[in-house]
């Protein structure tokens, strides 16, 4: 799955990138560290605009603050196997989809015993372009409307079903060229994107176990740096 990314990346970068306006610049605070279980709002690039939302995908038929903060906790990832059958993702998969750019993303190994972090980011660029969908949800006892995401997740590719040996899953890593289409296609057009990355677009290695301390600024450029383990007689 997909809960932690990198998204380090200044907010002219991505107006310019995506070509599009960043509707409220002024509360977005890059970070080397976001987790999902926080809660926290990522840019998120839509057909229309680039737009502050939270983690944590909300469906507009939610009826109360009580029931949405319990759909929240799973649905963090989508699965791309099941978006039109999830009645919290159907809905968004058809006419809300979008894009999450993130400077890479953290994942955990098992071996034996241990789980060791890895960071995963771009070969031949700065920013990744992650495939999700979003919704807009009413409270109406405080008549606040609140966007909220969710990552969508494919099989693994050989990079990450290596990494990510638990579950052998990875978000959904769009190609420059299907931005447009992802964003704006009909919903059977753009399900042949709905693929694991090829090999070559993404890199990895182990960093150390900071991303594992509780209670510590996680928001440090040393939390991406590589660091080796000692596993069994070897080190990797």
């Amino acid at each position: 799955m997909c809960f932690t990314v990198n998204v380090n990346i200044v907010k002219e970068e991505l107006g310019k990138r995506y070509n599009k306006e960043f509707l409220d610049p002024e509360r977005y605070r890059p970070s080397y560290y976001y987790h999902a279980f926080s809660l926290p709002f990522i840019p998120v690039v839509t057909d229309r605009d680039i737009r502050l939302m939270q983690w944590g995908l909300i469906p507009s038929w939610v009826s109360d603050i009580s029931q949405a903060n319990d759909i929240r906790k799973s649905t963090f990832n989508a699965r791309s196997e099941s978006l039109s059958e999830k009645p919290a993702f159907s809905e968004s998969f058809i006419s809300r989809r979008c894009i999450l750019p993130v400077s890479g993303f953290y994942e955990w190994q098992h071996r034996g015993s241990q789980k060791i972090p890895w960071f995963i980011f771009p070969v031949n660029d700065s920013v990744l372009s992650l495939g999700g969908i979003w919704n807009e949800w009413t409270d109406n006892e405080s008549n606040s409307v609140l966007r909220t995401f969710s990552i969508i997740t494919t099989e693994a590719n050989n990079l990450l079903a290596e990494i990510h040996n638990s579950a052998r899953r990875m978000p959904l890593v769009l190609d420059g060229k299907d931005l447009d289409k992802w964003l704006s296609g009909e919903p059977e057009s753009v399900r042949e994107l709905m693929r694991p990355a090829p090999e070559g677009v993404m890199a990895a290695h182990t960093i150390g176990p900071l991303i594992g301390t509780k209670a510590t600024d996680k928001n440090k450029a040393d939390i991406t740096k590589p660091y080796q383990y000692y596993i069994t007689g070897s080190l990797f």
